[in-house]
């Protein structure tokens, strides 16, 4: 699989985006390294909101919601699903596919093994993690 990378300075002076960025790297079901752009402010032993975006946004949508759930305590992780944001884009649409989304972020969560989450908005994949890792939700 291709896959492109939009380069970090590209997102430099974002207004209300001072996010750090974290990058997860994960393998494809043909070997690729996939590249996953994900948000973590907050507590490390607060209470983790994990925030979802849907199509066509980005972790963008909760730079204004942030730094009120951090203020209240809460650790708020916001990924950007591969082909949005900061993350990898696979350069052929037909990589594209719901089962590719949700087996890309589902390794993503394993890799970084977050447990005891709440999911808002339930974005692509939520039922599928909740019904595949349990564990990892409440």
């Amino acid at each position: 699989m291709e896959v492109l990378r939009t380069p970090d300075e590209r997102f430099n002076d974002l207004k209300e985006y001072p996010f750090e960025p974290h990058y997860t790297n994960i393998k494809t079901h043909d070997g690729t390294t996939l590249r996953i752009h994900h948000i973590d402010e907050g507590p490390k032993d607060g209470p983790i909101l994990l925030a979802m975006h849907g199509q066509p946004v980005w972790s963008y949508l909760y730079a204004r919601m942030i730094p009120f759930l951090v203020k209240a305590g809460i650790r708020v992780i916001a990924p950007d699903l591969p082909g949005y944001g900061k993350s990898d884009k696979p350069a052929a649409r037909e990589d594209y596919s719901y089962q590719n989304q949700v087996d890309w972020m589902g390794e993503w969560l394993k890799e970084n093994n977050f447990l005891n989450l709440t999911f808002f908005w339930s974005g692509l994949g939520r039922f599928n993690w909740a019904q595949n890792d349990c564990a990892r939700s409440r």
